[in-house]
């Protein structure tokens, strides 16, 4: 069976103008690839376009990038204990985002656990996929957690600053994607554009309609080689997001266990439980990703529960051996058409 979502929309979007066609760009960035579907006319060259975007997809890893050395997370991620540092707007409004989250998800997402993230090897270096690697101890693993923790950054939203207090390993790539999806969406909107799609690694944001008049329909996504899966569900992304965060894209295991790509912040070890994957719709991007994350920590039953009471639009996959059990938020539910 398909079920379908419409968000509410207060405002319907305008009919595209007649004799407009879908043309598409596409790239690589983040580890990951984009790609951008415009409604436009075939004469029209996206040169500007493209410009447009890669601008925005290196602004993103010039800042919150722990991959490269120069980017302002790793220089602060490297910087002295006590040192202050003065903060790009991008990077101010995503660690200004994940401090929110990570206050209201009472720690399911944490920015700061980048420590933990390296050390089960989802970082630059010393990864899983690669050969030698050896999973943390224990006392590696506690060492780690003092030095992580949300509730030790300090910002100064006045001087959109941030100080340094030593050892603090900042990783932003559960809300950096996000962001990227929205700052590129910010950028084609500048240029004049009403009706397009965004997607970076998975998360998506649409704007208007097609040329056929129809939504930028999108079928979330479903963990893979599962027997007895759930239906399908149809999102229509009318002016919104939608995020997914799933246990199923990196991942490793040991003996019959499989640790996640998502590090559950409250334990300091990848995530374990039978959570599939949790979708997120939101009018962010941004927090569209970091929620999915954050909700995924938590598991179904709680994670089910902030959603209610946070108002989030969410669905979530949960596994027993080879069969999906779905479950959503009263938000999705109010979408359900």
């Amino acid at each position: 069976m398909r079920h379908t979502y419409v968000p509410i929309l207060d405002v319907p979007p305008e009919p595209p103008v007649l004799g407009t066609v879908v043309q598409a760009l596409q790239g690589n960035t983040m580890g990951t690839s984009w790609s951008v579907k415009l409604v436009t006319r075939a004469s029209r060259k996206l040169t500007d376009v493209q410009q447009a975007i890669q601008q925005q997809l290196d602004l993103v890893i010039a800042q919150m990038s722990t991959w490269e050395a120069g980017s302002n997370l790793s220089r602060y991620n490297n910087a002295p204990a006590g040192s202050w540092h003065e903060l790009p707007d991008a990077f101010f409004r995503v660690l200004d985002c994940a401090l929110q989250v990570a206050r209201e998800s009472d720690g399911a997402y944490d920015p700061s656990a980048g420590l933990l993230v390296n050390l089960w090897g989802f970082g630059p270096e010393n990864r899983y996929d690669q050969p030698g690697f050896v999973s943390p101890d224990q006392i590696t693993l506690n060492d780690a957690r003092t030095l992580c923790g949300w509730q030790r950054v300090t910002l100064d939203r006045a001087q959109r600053r941030v100080q340094q207090p030593g050892g603090l390993f900042l990783d932003f790539s559960a809300i950096a994607k996000g962001f990227a999806v929205d700052l590129v969406a910010q950028a084609i909107e500048s240029l004049g554009f009403e009706n397009f799609l965004v997607e970076i690694g998975g998360e998506l944001r649409g704007h208007g309609i097609r040329p056929d008049g129809q939504p930028w329909w999108v079928v979330i996504e479903q963990p893979p080689h599962q027997h007895g899966t759930t239906d399908e569900h149809l999102i229509a992304l009318y002016r919104c997001t939608m995020a997914t965060s799933g246990d199923y894209r990196r991942f490793f295991t040991r003996g019959t266990t499989r640790y996640a790509h998502t590090i559950n912040p409250r334990t300091g070890e990848p995530l374990v439980h039978a959570l599939a994957s949790v979708t997120v719709v939101h009018r962010e991007c941004m927090l569209a990703d970091a929620w999915s994350t954050a909700l995924g920590v938590m598991g179904a039953e709680e994670g089910l529960a902030c959603a209610n009471r946070l108002g989030l639009a969410a669905l979530f996959l949960t596994r027993d051996e080879d069969v999906l059990h779905e479950q959503s938020s009263l938000a999705m539910k109010a979408m359900l058409q």
